[in-house]
């Protein structure tokens, strides 16, 4: 299934190098944590015969955002070598591009086995729409986290105050810059994924077409704060910590966030290469139960100072801690005279399961989405796409292990989705969603 990418607005402002060049070293325990997470730490448990993992190895890439966390809070806090697996390597990514390439590679070439992910990314690759139309096979093994992302503008659109209704007022505002001869930038992550469809959403939302009257950009995300900083873009869409170092910095404010569009929605997904975990099936699960219960972990308000502390150094985010715990506890000053204090809207890693469990639902709204924006085919068989890729009963096995059968929830359904502007998402019946969205770049 080739790529339909060079019929959108999209400009990649970040070049990417070939996939063995885009891995920093690997990530070792080098932050010393306190050892009072409540989670157990470093001693390993006694593993059962017949749960011994294949393999004690696997190499796991991430992109310095806040929502990654869970990753790392595995390695540091010693929940991968808990559950068997002594040779995790966690390791930094540039872009979600070098993710992509390097997941295609696997850690057999040089790059990685799974990794912290835009949760459309794995079916883009597994259909081959994002690998040159060579299908790479992924599975979803949970979810990483609900919210926590927000759409971020330069400081020369302060006085307009934009919020989460109001993008409809950047159509005029871009027609004048237009009117210059500039183009009115617009930066997302990567082309159809979590960010991208963020901001298509909510320009959308307002009567301003992405496509016609704004030019999308493809930024890395800890590159954002940096490219806003010498004008590239009116505006970003990424995840934490990088909004808030915007502000931090005064270089510009946070519109809104990503729950105020849609509550509690899906972000990143921990995702593997399928035959990684069809040839190692007790691995994947023993990373997934390290992983869940990482989560867990990050969840706790008690526990949000530490988290920062251990993510921040270079080796992870290369970001002051200041700017990631904040929004972590649910403290969002936007940076127009607005400071929501226990945001509903901060990001969950756990709640119960509710923020880790991949709702297939939730992955039929991203294909859903990615169909109305022509990056995937309308007549795609999403249902069939997703009994392949979302691998919940993996995570079900994995609940259950660590004591966690409580959380599984009865359906693989979360229900009918309700959006800012009204517009609902009934995962029985995804057509009229889409026929429902005035603005898209297909025909449904």
């Amino acid at each position: 299934m080739a790529s339909n990418f060079s019929r959108r607005k999209f400009i990649t402002i970040a070049g990417v190098t070939a996939a063995g060049t885009l891995l920093t070293n690997g990530c070792t325990s080098s932050v010393k944590s306190s050892g009072n997470s409540g989670t157990g730490s470093t001693a390993a448990v006694n593993v059962s015969e017949g749960d011994t993992p294949e393999t004690d190895t696997a190499t796991l890439g991430f992109i310095a955002l806040t929502d990654a966390s869970p990753l790392i809070i595995a390695k540091e806090k010693g929940l991968f070598d808990k559950y068997g697996m002594k040779n995790v390597r966690v390791v930094k990514q540039t872009s979600w591009a070098a993710t992509r390439d390097n997941l295609v590679t696997g850690s057999q070439g040089g790059g990685i086995d799974g990794a912290h992910i835009l949760t459309p990314m794995p079916y883009l690759m597994t259909t081959g729409a994002i690998t040159n139309a060579q299908p790479v096979p992924m599975y979803i093994l949970a979810r990483l986290n609900l919210d926590g992302q927000c759409i971020s503008v330069a400081s020369s659109y302060k006085d307009m105050k934009l919020d989460v209704k109001s993008s409809s007022r950047l159509k005029d505002a871009f027609a004048k810059v237009k009117a210059t001869g500039k183009d009115t930038k617009c930066a997302v992550t990567f082309p159809g994924g979590t960010h991208d469809l963020w901001m298509r959403y909510w320009l959308a939302a307002g009567g301003v077409d992405p496509n016609r009257d704004a030019t999308l950009i493809v930024i890395p995300p800890p590159q954002m704060v940096a490219n806003m900083k010498e004008g590239q873009m009116e505006a970003f869409c990424v995840g934490e910590p990088w909004n808030a170092q915007l502000v931090n910095q005064g270089i510009g404010y946070t519109a809104l966030t990503t729950g105020e569009l849609w509550n509690n929605h899906p972000e990143k997904a921990f995702s593997m290469r399928a035959d990684w975990v069809d040839k190692h099936p007790k691995a994947a699960k023993a990373l997934l139960m390290a992983v869940l219960e990482a989560q867990m972990w990050c969840d706790k308000l008690e526990n949000k100072e530490e988290m920062a502390k251990i993510v921040s150094p270079t080796q992870y985010f290369k970001a002051p801690a200041k700017d990631i715990v904040e929004r972590a506890k649910g403290t969002f000053n936007y940076g127009v005279d607005k400071v929501v204090e226990n945001s509903p809207h901060m990001m969950k890693f756990w709640i119960d399961g509710g923020a880790s469990y991949p709702y297939q639902s939730h992955d039929l709204w991203f294909i859903t989405e990615d169909k109305r924006w022509g990056y995937l085919p309308m007549d795609l068989d999403a249902k069939a796409l997703i009994a392949k890729v979302n691998r919940e009963d993996m995570w079900k096995e994995a609940a259950k292990a660590i004591g966690q059968e409580a959380a599984i929830p009865k359906s693989t359904s979360r229900g009918i989705e309700t959006f800012f502007d009204g517009v609902k998402f009934d995962p029985e019946n995804p057509e009229a969603y889409l026929n429902s969205l005035a603005i898209k770049a297909i025909k449904a």
